[in-house]
This record gives structure tokens, C-alpha cells and sequence, in this order.
């Protein structure tokens, strides 16, 4: 079981990787980068699909677009400048 467990965390790893956060220090800012690294996440693969044309370019517009209101909403809720 555990070998099990070790390979879905490294699939994990793999299919959602994360970077260090650096910046400066405030509990908003972690969160809003954590927002943020799921957002390029995301649209990385919608243009990948696009791409690919298992998406047309007006589903991953809208598909970004969508992402994009998520993301200024959450740095709205966080009181972020």
C-alpha cells in the first residue's frame, strides 16, 4: 500500500507542480500565490488542449476567461492591493 501511496504523490508532483514562494512574507500573500500557481496550472492545459484541438478557441477563452474572474475574485476576498 505504501508504494502505492508513494506513486500517486509523485503523479501529483507531476501533474500539479508547485514552486517555493519567496516573496514577502504575509498569510494573504501565500494564499493569493497558491491561486495564482493553480491558475497557470490550469490555463497551461486549456491552451495545451486548445492546441491539440480537443478544445476551439472560443471554449478556452471562455474557459480562461472564467479562471480569470476566479482569480480576481480570490485576490479581492484577500484584501490584496
Amino acid at each position: 500500500m505504501n508504494q502505492r501511496s508513494d506513486l500517486l504523490s509523485e503523479l501529483c508532483d507531476f501533474l500539479y507542480p508547485r514552486s517555493p514562494y519567496y516573496g514577502q512574507f504575509k498569510p494573504e500573500y501565500l494564499v493569493f500565490n497558491a491561486h495564482l500557481q493553480d491558475f497557470s496550472q490550469r490555463v497551461n492545459y486549456i491552451c495545451n488542449l486548445q492546441t491539440a484541438g480537443k478544445l476551439s478557441p472560443e471554449q478556452a477563452y471562455k474557459q480562461i476567461h472564467l479562471l480569470w474572474k476566479e482569480l480576481k475574485s480570490a485576490k479581492k476576498q484577500l484584501e490584496i492591493q
